[in-house]
């Protein structure tokens, strides 16, 4: 362990808060202080379970939510809070001077998101959303390889899918389809994904105006099912599609004007210690009667593991938020990412309610 570590309060014992109990365990530059729950027998029991699993060496305290940001010993705060009732709790991390890793959808709105930033600018705090497909080092690869001019091109065209098929009483208890909680429904949960894989792809430039259209919902207003168009101004489109109605899909097509690049687990890595991606330029040959579409698929591989190691995205991610922590040396762009993300999702439910107009992106 480091000589200056990042010393971590989870605020909120979500089930997601797990992986990242892991992810800060093995980071090497972090540890927890505490985990905060609004009842600390909760928030006990979830470092029980944790602690028995992926230990540390001395076990985290359990406290409420005030207690935690109150605490000296705590640099920096998760937050798996609900959606719904995030905002608050981000505000007032940053108020009390703790650096702050959000969960998705940040907001609720594009002004939740704006307060939450200049909330941790003014307060001289890290902000940055828990994607953790951004810290994955296969995305570096595929970044090369989208600007190396030959492989795909100029491109012209992004798609992704991002859903899982909710079962049982998900749609009676699960907090991701409640009104008050959860407001954007799959479209936050799953759909935040999918549009920052595709502003990625575009070097963060924004779409001028996108479709958004609900498929299906629940209680008449949370997306369940939800696809979109995003429009840029050099001619660039991207479709997305994300529900909580259709069975484990998580990938990603770029197709450009001299080949394709395709993903098929962008989101979470499938299980194992390489990550790996497809390109392609397939080609046609005509000889008399005979047309040979020829494959010419090649695959990309990176060593990392999936899930649950010091090298997999979301100890990466861990690990990268740490450093600048401890460095004291802040990074914007990871707020302007996340706004930029939630405003697209608004114009996209925007459209949506205005049954599929086209909308501006503010």
């Amino acid at each position: 362990m480091p000589e200056r570590i990042c010393r971590w309060g989870i605020l909120g014992a979500a089930n997601i808060a797990r992986k990242n109990w892991q992810g800060i365990r093995k980071s090497g530059n972090s540890t927890i202080s505490a985990v905060a729950s609004r009842d600390p027998a909760k928030a006990q029991a979830f470092i029980n379970e944790c602690q028995a699993a992926v230990p540390f060496p001395q076990a985290p305290a359990p406290c409420t939510y005030e207690e935690l940001l109150r605490r000296d010993d705590v640099d920096a705060v998760y937050i798996p809070l609900p959606t719904g009732i995030r905002t608050e709790w981000v505000l007032r991390a940053a108020n009390s001077g703790k650096h702050v890793l959000c969960e998705k959808p940040c907001g609720t709105n594009a002004a939740e998101v704006k307060a939450m930033i200049a909330a941790c600018a003014k307060n001289g705090v890290q902000f940055m959303d828990g994607v953790m497909f951004m810290h994955g080092q296969r995305l570096q690869l595929m970044r090369a390889v989208l600007d190396d001019g030959s492989t795909i091109g100029d491109v012209r065209r992004i798609a992704t899918q991002f859903c899982f098929a909710g079962t049982g009483d998900f749609y009676s208890s699960n907090i991701r389809v409640s009104p008050q909680l959860e407001p954007l429904g799959c479209l936050g949960d799953l759909g935040w994904y999918n549009v920052r894989f595709c502003l990625w792809v575009m070097g963060y430039r924004m779409p001028e105006k996108v479709h958004g259209r609900m498929i299906a919902s629940h209680s008449g207003t949370v997306p369940t099912e939800f696809s979109g168009e995003l429009l840029f101004a050099d001619g660039v489109s991207a479709s997305f599609y994300c529900s909580f109605r259709t069975e484990n899909q998580q990938w990603a097509h770029v197709s450009g004007t001299k080949g394709s690049l395709m993903v098929r687990d962008f989101v979470v890595p499938f299980f194992g210690n390489e990550s790996t991606f497809e390109t392609n330029a397939p080609t046609l040959r005509v000889e008399g009667c005979d047309f040979h579409m020829r494959d010419r698929a090649r695959n990309h591989s990176i060593f990392e593991y999936s899930d649950g190691e010091s090298d997999a995205q979301e100890t990466n991610m861990i690990r990268n938020f740490a450093d600048l922590v401890v460095a004291k040396k802040l990074d914007p762009m990871w707020g302007e990412i996340a706004l930029k993300t939630q405003r697209v999702l608004d114009a996209c439910m925007n459209s949506a309610k205005a049954g599929g107009a086209l909308q501006p992106v503010f």
